[in-house]
């Protein structure tokens, strides 16, 4: 990790910048595969697939078989746990819906909102060197409590062209009955349009790297929603003296094992435990199954020491991090200082890994500095939100003169007339 101490206000910007990896042509690539499946759908996804995953297939979808199967692919120990996962997610999204509440805004109006769900909304699952089996709880069980009628999922086949058992068995678990062996830009591509396999839907949900990203992007060209530009992973740490550098370092490297392009950031005011962090970083490491990995992602990261928490709280409100670490004696009391963060962790044992596991928040969230104006996902996210409102007679005869004269204001004779039309009517019915 690169180290800096006290940087100036006017550096922070480009010390935000998130990692890149080299893509050339990338936003070229994509358009080219958009175009090709949604020329020849199934043939072109196929032939992606063995390209890009080096797995031919003849068929894309994942059979109740294959689906059924993966019960006996896993053990009863990781069953169990993703029973506990399960049931905590569901709690805490269940506990999002919203109680219709009628205002009378004025006597004789009422106005009100009701939820509805999108109709048919697509799943993405990464699967490539870590299957997030995980963001099927995550994306599924919203879009079930919601009330979607269908939920495609989408995810890459290892070279055998088989989806990860434990990613089949949570889908079947939440009852995600739509799979198919795809994945990368041509899954996306696939979900915007449709193909004579995959039904084209109106909203996509799920992480994934640049090329997923930026194919994400390119659908909401093609009247396709989507959650939120996800990209690489990435947590910042804000420690003080109190902090464990174990905890510190562990919780830096469950980020940076994500890949390569992940961005991990330790902000503290005090020099001796970034120190004690920066080593346990390298102790660590060494027992770290995907080290390569990390080590490619602590290359580009940073730790930053700044005088006073105040600052630290700054420049993380600058960086906007996906996930944020408090790891401060009475961390809960800072939450105010906290403006721009996708999801945070408060105390020395909320460690990011429960969020996104089993503590029951969502794990998707927004990253490369979008928590500035973007939310992570929750049931909102799998809902329209839809306005009524019923005006009896005195309603109208209350509300219709402010009504005509702002129309008439706005020069619009037409709106203006509605309103004394019906007022018109309230007076003969009257006399």
């Amino acid at each position: 990790m690169i180290q800096f101490v006290n940087p100036s206000k006017n550096t922070w910007a480009e010390l935000s910048k998130r990692p890149t990896l080299p893509t050339e042509n990338l936003d070229a690539n994509v358009r080219a595969i958009f175009t090709d499946v949604q020329n020849r759908g199934d043939a072109a996804v196929l032939e992606y697939t063995e390209k890009f995953d080096q797995a031919k297939l003849t068929t894309l979808a994942v059979s109740q078989a294959e689906i059924d199967a993966s019960e006996f692919e896993i053990d009863t120990e990781l069953r169990t746990a993703i029973e506990v996962a399960k049931n905590a997610i569901y709690k805490f999204h269940e506990s999002q819906r919203e109680v219709p509440e009628m205002v009378e805004t004025t006597p004789g109006v009422r106005c009100w909102r009701e939820s509805r769900p999108i109709q048919r909304v697509g799943i993405y699952i990464p699967g490539g060197t870590a299957p997030l089996f995980s963001t099927v709880l995550m994306l599924g069980i919203p879009a079930q409590l919601a009330g979607c009628s269908e939920i495609v999922l989408c995810s890459p086949p290892n070279a055998e062209g088989k989806i990860h058992p434990a990613i089949r068995y949570a889908a079947k678990r939440i009852g995600i009955k739509q799979i198919f062996a795809v994945g990368g830009v041509q899954a996306i591509a696939a979900l915007t349009f449709g193909t004579e396999s995959i039904p084209a839907v109106l909203k996509i949900f799920g992480p994934g790297n640049q090329y997923v990203t930026a194919a994400k992007q390119l659908a909401l060209q093609y009247g396709v929603a989507i959650d939120m530009p996800a990209g690489p992973s990435e947590v910042l740490v804000i420690a003080d003296k109190h902090a464990n550098p174990e905890f510190i370092a562990a919780d830096l490297l469950s980020q940076a094992e994500h890949g390569a392009d992940s961005q991990v950031v330790l902000l503290s005011d005090s020099a001796e435990i970034i120190q004690q962090a920066m080593n346990q970083v390298k102790k660590q490491l060494e027992l770290t199954p995907r080290a390569s990995i990390a080590a490619a992602a602590l290359a580009n990261s940073k730790a930053i020491r700044f005088e006073n928490l105040v600052d630290c709280f700054a420049f993380s409100n600058a960086f906007a991090p996906e996930h944020l670490i408090l790891a401060l004696e009475n961390a809960a009391e800072y939450r105010s200082l906290v403006q721009n963060a996708g999801s945070v962790f408060l105390g020395r044992y909320s460690c990011e890994s429960a969020g996104d596991y089993a503590s029951g928040t969502n794990h998707t969230l927004p990253t490369n500095g979008y928590a500035r104006q973007y939310s992570g996902v929750s049931l909102d996210s799998f809902i329209k939100k839809i306005t009524f409102q019923e005006i009896d007679a005195q309603g109208i005869k209350n509300l219709g003169p402010t009504i005509e004269i702002l129309a008439t204001a706005e020069g619009l004779q037409a709106h203006k007339n509605a309103v004394t039309l019906r007022l018109q009517q309230i007076k003969k019915s009257n006399s």
